[in-house]
């Protein structure tokens, strides 16, 4: 078997700049993959994880180093022992899942044993100075009806009421992105579930949610930053009732089904969620979204173009195209 690899660095501007509670993106910086073989090619993206520092350039050299072993053959599974996880792995692992699909002509969803059917993603609302501005980005999003509302400790509950306010009609979901201390979920969670929200995802750091156990939430909690992996779900379990699995975080979806099952086996509910990026991101999402009780892989819809034959956005409902686009 003789395979050719090859790695670019990309960057998809945003449409405005994406803030979070400890970050914001002008633009969305990517590293592909994309193996040939026997006339076929696989194509892979990863933004990595941010917050552990991966770079375009830190993911571009971790795939450069495992390029003759993916040139001699590697599959998915050694894939698993050749990177740790991160973006550079799940670059690599979708482009061997499309072009595994490619040469045996088996969908990846139909090798994961899913329908392709389509799945309703949130639309973010990420944080503005004022809650006045938030709402006026769920107003002008009238097509849409779910919604996750980026939020740090700054007036989280007026935010939420200034949007419920606006749209009356819209399901919520909030990410603090570990933007709380214990005492403000305290407060704040009760105050939104009377507002009518469904999930809060990761309230406190990374590191320092021990307090969420024995805790009991009137609002679900859901872990994002706490669990990158499956190495990490143990302490997950008892401090939450909901995962979100990025495949940039866990390195692919591989491994992504992997910690969905025996995320579910522990009792969790699932999200999957996106570090952002556009469709060839999104699209092996789609496949592990059809385990999820909630869906975010709406990056395509916070950059200024996607790419070209990309999944299909309408009115929240994320889709196939009907011609070949990724696995």
């Amino acid at each position: 078997m003789t395979r050719e690899v090859s790695i670019q660095l990309e960057s998809w501007p945003s449409i405005i700049p994406f803030r979070i509670s400890n970050n914001v993106w002008d633009d969305f910086p990517c590293v592909v993959c994309e193996i040939r073989q026997d006339g076929m090619t696989g194509r892979g993206e990863g933004l990595g994880v941010y917050y552990h520092d991966e770079t375009p350039e830190s993911m571009a050299a971790q795939l450069q180093q495992i390029s003759a072993a993916l040139s001699a053959g590697a599959d998915r599974e050694q894939l698993l022992e050749l990177l740790p996880p991160g973006g550079a792995r799940f670059a690599a692992d979708s482009a061997l899942w499309d072009l595994e699909a490619q040469l045996s002509g088996r969908s990846a969803w139909a090798t994961a044993g899913v329908a392709p059917n389509p799945v309703e993603t949130v639309f973010t609302i990420g944080l503005e100075d004022t809650p006045e501005q938030m709402a006026a980005k769920a107003s002008a999003a009238a097509d849409l009806s779910l919604f996750k509302v980026k939020l740090n400790n700054d007036r989280p509950v007026e935010r939420i009421a200034a949007i419920r306010k606006a749209r009356p009609d819209s399901r919520l979901v909030v990410d603090a992105n570990q933007g709380w201390s214990m005492d403000e979920l305290r407060v704040f969670g009760p105050a939104l579930h009377d507002l009518g929200v469904l999930m809060i995802e990761q309230p406190l750091p990374r590191g320092e949610d021990q307090e969420l156990e024995g805790y009991e939430s009137i609002v679900p909690l859901c872990a994002d930053e706490s669990c990158l992996h499956l190495g990490e779900l143990d302490d997950v379990v008892p401090r939450y009732q909901m995962l979100n699995i990025k495949l940039d975080k866990c390195g692919g979806l591989t491994h992504g089904l992997q910690l969905a099952a025996a995320a579910r086996n522990r009792g969790l509910a699932l999200m999957v969620g996106c570090m952002g990026g556009t469709s060839l991101s999104m699209a092996p999402s789609h496949v592990l979204a059809q385990l999820c009780d909630f869906v975010d892989i709406d990056g395509p819809l916070l950059i200024t173009k996607d790419r070209e034959g990309g999944l299909i956005y309408e009115r929240g409902l994320v889709s196939l195209p009907a011609q070949r686009f990724w696995g």
